[in-house]
């Protein structure tokens, strides 16, 4: 006869754990979406330190009366690079974006910037990321959309490319533009 050992039962109790887990993350409502705890907030502070030879960022351009992106970006991060031919378009269209340089030198920053061109309104400079962290990005880029009134309707991580972006950017965009 077996005798029972109680460690026997540990391994069904962890796999059956795992998938509980496994299933409540497949059914949030948005399983692709980082959840920020801004949405329905007002949007924080952004740095006042400017890159040089650009405009900077003042509170009330957060609260314009206009829909405004804010973009966290850095000249280092390859995602960005990849997202920025969709700014620059988005500019163009004449929507409102703040830019917000993190873990940077201004050196590179604004060569990016003079190379790539400016799809940004102002240009703040956190070169300690200190800013992220009170907004709650984990890496560049990431996209917040504004309101007018500069509460926070959308969080998007990643860069403004691709299906993703298509599909839940885009939207959450328009419903903001009232499109």
């Amino acid at each position: 006869m077996a005798k029972f050992r109680p460690m026997m039962i540990a391994p069904p109790l962890i796999f059956v754990a795992f998938v509980a887990l496994a299933a409540v993350g497949m059914f949030r409502d948005d399983p692709d979406g980082l959840p920020s705890t801004l949405v329905g907030r007002t949007a924080p502070a952004v740095p006042v330190e400017v890159l040089e030879g650009y405009p900077g960022v003042t509170p009330d351009m957060l609260a314009s009366g206009e829909v405004t992106l804010v973009n966290f970006w850095a000249s280092w991060c390859p995602p960005c690079r990849a997202e920025h031919p969709k700014l620059l378009e988005m500019e163009a269209e004449g929507l409102s974006i703040i830019g917000v340089n993190i873990r940077d030198t201004q050196a590179n920053a604004g060569k990016y910037l003079r190379e790539d061109d400016n799809p940004f309104s102002g240009v703040a400079f956190d070169p300690k990321g200190r800013a992220s962290i009170d907004w709650g990005v984990t890496a560049p880029p990431e996209t917040f959309i504004l309101d007018g009134d500069g509460t926070v309707l959308f969080r998007y991580a990643g860069p403004l490319v691709g299906s993703d972006y298509e599909q839940r950017f885009l939207p959450a965009l328009n419903d903001a533009l009232g499109k």
